[in-house]
């Protein structure tokens, strides 16, 4: 007799059970493949420190810290109701112009911002007075910084006198010497542009460290991140936070008002 055909159980199919981390993870994916042209983009907080008082008058600082994409024919700062900078154009209560941009040019002997030639050209055809700093180094010959500073900035009739940052101590130095060389590279600086320079420094750096003969001859920018304003005397700008929100460009930034 012919045997019977064997007949093969079917083995049910065991069904997959994903993993809530793994599920996590993809939608980690997924959510970072929407949202990062957005970043790349630009796309940045939306709301940013709050302007102490009625000030109207803005200065913005850039350096090679800030990101390098700068919309310039965009830039301005937007307030919204709580007087806070903002990115939202339709729920503001305020938009004003900046008054200057200010970018790092060059710090010690050697080193130029690397952001500094692109911007300068920029911020110049789009029409803003422009200011370039240089990052004093107490450590470094003065006349040699300054001769560093007068090789990279052109400055024109528009744009802002030369600005000294010093706002550090290096290599040991003492209060009469860091004054002495601050002077050497101002009085060059203000020789060679035919302008006095701004000292952009800290408010108790200012206080501490540097002499009348700084502070009562040349014009004083002070960086006093409070709501209440510098206690240095005789300021000209306050740099009131490095959380600011403007208009045009994609992260927090240093942000200063004029009286």
């Amino acid at each position: 007799m012919p045997s019977r055909p064997v007949h093969k159980r079917k083995k049910k199919s065991k069904k997959k059970v994903l993993s809530p981390w793994w599920v996590a993870g993809a939608l980690g994916l997924v959510l970072v493949g929407v949202l990062l042209p957005h970043w790349l983009a630009g796309d940045g907080p939306e709301t940013g420190a709050a302007v102490p008082g009625n000030y109207r008058h803005f200065v913005v600082d850039l350096s090679h810290n800030n990101p390098r994409k700068v919309q310039w024919d965009s830039l301005k700062v937007v307030l919204d109701r709580q007087g806070n900078t903002s990115r939202d154009i339709a729920g503001a209560k305020l938009i004003l112009p900046l008054s200057h941009v200010v970018m790092k040019a060059t710090e010690g002997l050697t080193h130029q911002d690397r952001h500094f030639d692109q911007w300068w050209a920029d911020a110049g055809k789009a029409g803003f007075s422009r200011g370039a700093y240089h990052f004093f180094r107490s450590s470094k010959d003065p006349a040699a910084q300054a001769k560093h500073y007068i090789g990279r900035v052109s400055l024109t009739h528009k744009d802002l006198p030369p600005i000294l940052d010093i706002e550090t101590v290096h290599g040991g130095c003492t209060r009469e010497e860091l004054n002495q060389k601050a002077l050497q590279w101002l009085q060059a600086v203000e020789n060679h542009y035919g302008r006095r320079p701004i000292v952009y420094t800290g408010d108790s750096f200012a206080q501490e460290w540097l002499g009348t003969e700084i502070t009562a001859r040349y014009p004083l920018w002070i960086a006093r991140y409070n709501p209440q304003p510098p206690r240095t005397k005789d300021w000209k700008w306050w740099q009131f936070t490095d959380r600011a929100v403007v208009y045009g460009i994609s992260a927090y930034v240093d942000l200063s008002v004029i009286p």
